[in-house]
């Protein structure tokens, strides 16, 4: 009984300690790239997802400000894209961005709204190595002529198109 005992616990420490080496170092993160197609920095029902878009991962010490981490993809044809993060990054802010889109209709970044903040570390209460950003954007060099129709759907004033 005493073996069997010794046995179930060196068990029970190396399946605990197996589960330690795997914590999460690396992280997946995840978000989508549209085209505002009325220029009003928000997604609309006439807002097109972007395909091809190639959006980058930056991380930056806190103090030194200094790069000390990136990673890019491309979007899928829903817009969607993910990128694979290793290492924690505690000390550090990590901001997704747009780069570049393949679209020439659309390819006017939104200024003050280029990247989301995401948090690429295990010490933070977050058990999931998934990170969500909230979707990035490019503008139309042109609003659509539904603009104004979708814009009083909404209950916003009207705006000169």
């Amino acid at each position: 009984m005493a073996k069997a005992i010794l046995v179930l616990s060196a068990l029970c420490s190396i399946l605990a300690f197996a589960n330690f080496a795997q914590c999460q170092e690396a992280f997946k993160v995840e978000g989508t790239v549209y085209c505002d197609t009325c220029r009003v920095q928000f997604q609309t029902r006439i807002s097109e997802y972007i395909e091809g878009a190639k959006v980058k991962l930056t991380c930056r010490d806190m103090e030194t400000e200094k790069v000390t981490y990136t990673a890019e993809a491309l979007t899928d044809k829903n817009g969607k894209y993910t990128i694979e993060a290793s290492g924690d990054h505690e000390k550090e802010l990590c901001d997704v961005g747009v780069v570049q889109s393949p679209r020439e209709d659309c390819k006017d970044p939104a200024i003050g709204f280029e990247n989301s903040r995401v948090v690429c570390s295990n010490n933070v209460g977050m058990h999931n190595p998934t990170r969500y950003a909230n979707p990035l954007f490019f503008m139309k060099k042109e609003t659509l002529p539904d603009c104004k129709d979708v814009l009083d759907e909404l209950g916003l004033f009207p705006l000169e198109f």
